[in-house]
């Protein structure tokens, strides 16, 4: 089995190959460039997994805009239900799955906000049918109808005529500080390769394991 020619094994990456690195981000960082490549929409696709006061969890699909040794960053509605439980709570995970590359990457651990200029500036470089869009949508709150959206679109659009779209006050980015991120790589006859990064705490070094799949 040791010699099958049959089963893969990761190439041997001094920068993206998870299981020579001392740290997670390096790797993550390669395989998002790989992603970016590779897959053809929406490299940088996550869901987000949260749970309410109850314990009951939530999942949804959000967009990564942002890594690095700090954290994940993703940006939403402040007073939508993720909102609301991601700051009762104050802890999360993420997963992202690129299909084309047979790769996964999940990361768990507290999230808080981030600062209201890191805010301001991503806002800043949606496209403005987007910012229009953060003021006339109340997310997770009920709708009538389709054209009570509409209709709030155009009042929005009449509001900023001509001028540059304020950033909602609701409207923020979190940061996930991760304290365990696990690459995943598909393999033949589900042998899969699974090394897993954890530490502590936010501030603590890292280990890395190998599990089985």
């Amino acid at each position: 089995m040791a010699n099958d020619p049959r089963i893969k094994r990761p190439t041997a990456l001094t920068f993206g190959d998870p299981s020579r690195a001392a740290e997670p981000f390096a790797p993550f960082d390669a395989w998002m460039r790989e992603a970016k490549e590779q897959e053809s929409r929406d490299p940088d696709a996550m869901a987000l997994a949260t749970v309410d006061a109850d314990g009951m969890p939530n999942v949804r699909m959000v967009l990564l805009k942002g890594w690095g040794p700090d954290g994940f960053v993703f940006y939403t509605n402040r007073q939508s239900a993720k909102g609301n439980e991601l700051d009762s709570q104050r802890k999360a995970a993420l997963v992202i799955y690129w299909k084309s590359l047979s790769r996964q990457v999940r990361m768990r651990g507290p999230v808080a906000p981030v600062s209201a200029s890191e805010s301001d500036a991503y806002f800043e470089s949606r496209p403005r049918g987007a910012q229009i869009g953060a003021w006339a949508s109340e997310q997770s709150r009920r709708l009538e109808s389709r054209a009570v959206l509409e209709a709030e679109v155009v009042r929005v659009e009449k509001k900023y005529d001509g001028e540059p779209v304020l950033r909602p006050p609701h409207w923020i980015g979190y940061r996930l500080v991760p304290l365990a991120v696990e690459f995943w790589a598909e393999q033949p006859y589900r042998l899969h390769d699974r090394i897993v990064f954890s530490r502590a705490a936010p501030d603590a070094a890292w280990s890395r394991e190998r599990l089985y799949p």
